[in-house]
């Protein structure tokens, strides 16, 4: 198998993402860009509870499927066009956690300064218009959006995250989500 650790590693962040109640089964993709220009991206319709490397696609750097029997994750010019525009990276976490979901679905700014933690890893993030899941107008959206910010919102969809590596993209789902839990209490707190 060519890439195998790359795989195994995108694989081990995507079922990560299930097991913490991060993205669905269906929902989501992980990519990662290693130094020579390789993407490792989840492939489309795969069960994300148990992907493993074998369900995990590899880009060349003109990005040609060197693993022609799967298919892509319908999100890839998404993650091909964050990278094109932020050569800082090499990873990228997209998922629907609930409660940062809720924010995204709703008129609610979400307070990433809530705790200091939350203001430290996350910073300011990026709203990032609604556009059709799959679509160009999607990737524009995203890598637009994450050009001066690590991590967005996806109006009525979803969240995003990029770094430096694949645990620091995660990292910054999952603190997102454990700051919208906390913003989400607080506004019930209030009622």
């Amino acid at each position: 198998m060519i890439f195998e650790e790359e795989r195994k590693q995108v694989a081990q962040i995507m079922r990560r993402l299930y097991e913490r109640g991060l993205t669905t089964t269906s929902g989501g993709n992980v990519s990662f860009k290693n130094a020579d220009g390789h993407i490792f991206i989840t492939a489309s319709q795969s069960d994300k509870s148990c992907i493993d490397e074998s369900k995990i696609v590899v880009l060349d750097k003109n990005f040609k499927n060197l693993t022609p029997k799967l298919k892509p994750s319908m999100e890839t010019e998404m993650h091909i066009k964050i990278y094109e525009n932020r050569p800082d990276i090499s990873a990228i976490v997209h998922s629907h956690p609930v409660f940062a979901s809720t924010f995204a679905v709703s008129d609610v700014k979400l307070d990433t300064f809530i705790t200091e933690e939350a203001g430290y890893i996350l910073g300011e993030i990026a709203v990032l218009e609604h556009r059709t899941m799959g679509s160009s107008e999607l990737a524009k959206a995203c890598s637009e959006g994450l050009m001066k910010h690590n991590v967005g919102l996806m109006k009525n969809h979803g969240a995003i995250a990029v770094g430096r590596n694949l645990i620091e993209a995660f990292d910054r789902i999952e603190v997102l989500e454990f700051t919208a839990r906390i913003h989400f209490n607080c506004l019930m707190l209030k009622k």
